[in-house]
């Protein structure tokens, strides 16, 4: 059966003075995903910063099927919402990008 990845990308704007906190919680290793880490389907986190804009972030979280990501939602609603809230002064500004999934079968699977 083919992987159906999905991958979640967020966009930030981040005041200058929470910049240390925000990479500490949204990066790889951050709060986030060792939240995420606790569910199945869980592929990792990699997190962006703008060249021009250094405010400016993305997040690309990767999940082995939207399924695995529904699932975590479901199974750690609570938590996610608690980290969510705690998280919310980092940022002065956040946004969906959107999901996406591969575009051809024949890219590498996560």
């Amino acid at each position: 059966m083919p992987l159906d990845p999905y991958i979640s990308i967020w966009e930030f704007t981040v005041p200058p003075e929470t910049t240390t906190e925000f990479v500490a919680a949204y990066g790889p290793a951050g709060t986030w995903a060792q939240l995420f880490r606790k569910a199945p389907g869980y592929r990792g986190t990699e997190l962006y910063r703008d060249r021009d804009v250094p405010t400016r972030f993305v997040t690309v979280d990767f999940w082995m099927t939207p399924s695995a990501f529904a699932s975590f939602r479901e199974a750690f609603a609570p938590e996610y919402e608690a980290l969510d809230q705690t998280c919310a002064r980092l940022t002065s500004s956040e946004r969906p990008l959107g999901t996406f999934a591969l575009a051809d079968s024949s890219q590498d699977a996560i």
